[in-house]
């Protein structure tokens, strides 16, 4: 295939995305700024960032057809800078949301950001990292908002809430941050998000359990590797004085391997079963101390923000 025939495949792709995304995504105007929100269903309901709206409760949406109305904030949820709008105005059939998790480093995506913006655009690029952590605070908690898309698809202010999509069309990310030249960032959309926005458009509100420590990701040895089947756990760091962790015996140091059998090898991976469900819910939680494995019994109590 020559250069010319690589080209123009390239375009086909991205201008093929553009042509089915930018009906799907809207300007989002509010009195503290402008940004960018992707139709979620059919009925109205927008995704966006949280830093987008802000604590604001309404503002207005203009898509590419000159179509225009207010939306309302059915729910935000800062600690993964999203959020669910409504408008009452008809709004184009969502774009089929994706799946992050299958992303590979080196990816085509397509960043689509508001089309009626001055700051609107569609850029192009690769996946230049997967895995990044990007720090998000909410009132009163701050946590890390985990495996973040970091592409260098150009992003601007008007972009944030706006669509990363891959080759096909499909929206695996909600760009939320320019973190300098040639470096965006995108919350994924994955099984973890797709709850947090299932929450908010439901209820407006995500209930998170809540365990007070703080870990990193952690190689296990080749001799705990071998015994235990995994090649990584998280030691924690930090334990919160009074903390549910700490109630438990958990040690700053320890090794934790798994939560009611499921492997942990990230912070996602423990972040995933801190949810509703998880609050004053007898958990368990195999820990690696020094030569011994021991299971550990806590109750998460709810984060409040």
């Amino acid at each position: 295939m020559s250069d010319d025939e690589v080209l123009d495949a390239y375009s086909e792709v991205v201008t093929g995305v553009a042509r089915h995304l930018t009906p799907r995504v809207a300007s989002v105007r509010t009195v503290r700024g402008s940004g960018s929100a992707v139709v979620m269903s059919s009925e109205g309901h927008l995704v966006t960032n949280a830093h987008v709206v802000g604590r604001l409760s309404e503002g207005e949406v203009a898509f590419a057809d000159g179509s225009s109305g207010r939306f309302y904030v059915v729910g935000r949820d800062p600690l993964s800078d999203l959020a669910v709008l409504r408008t009452t105005i008809a709004v184009p059939q969502p774009p089929e949301f994706g799946n992050a998790d299958r992303l590979l480093v080196g990816s085509l995506v397509v960043a689509v950001g508001s089309p009626l913006g001055l700051e609107g655009s569609v850029t192009a690029g690769v996946v230049s990292a997967l895995g990044r952590s990007m720090p998000a605070q909410g009132r009163t908690a701050s946590r890390l908002i985990e495996d973040v898309i970091q592409t260098d698809a150009a992003l601007n202010p008007g972009n944030s809430g706006g669509a990363l999509a891959d080759s096909k069309g499909r929206v695996v990310g909600i760009n939320t941050a320019v973190a300098g030249v040639g470096l965006g960032l995108a919350v994924p959309i994955n099984a973890t998000t797709r709850r947090i926005l299932g929450a908010l458009r439901e209820d407006g509100r995500v209930r998170r359990a809540y365990l007070g420590l703080v870990s990193v990701p952690t190689p296990l040895d080749d001799r705990w590797a071998a015994r235990t089947g995994r090649r990584r756990a998280l030691r924690v760091a930090e334990v919160v004085a009074g903390s549910p962790a700490a109630l438990s015996g958990i040690r700053p140091g320890d090794l934790l391997l798994a939560i009611n059998g499921a492997p942990l090898a990230d912070a996602q991976s423990l972040q995933k079963h801190m949810f509703e469900d998880a609050i004053g819910r007898r958990t368990e939680i195999t820990v690696l101390r020094g030569e011994a494995m021991v299971d550990v019994v806590a109750e998460p109590a709810e984060l409040v923000d």
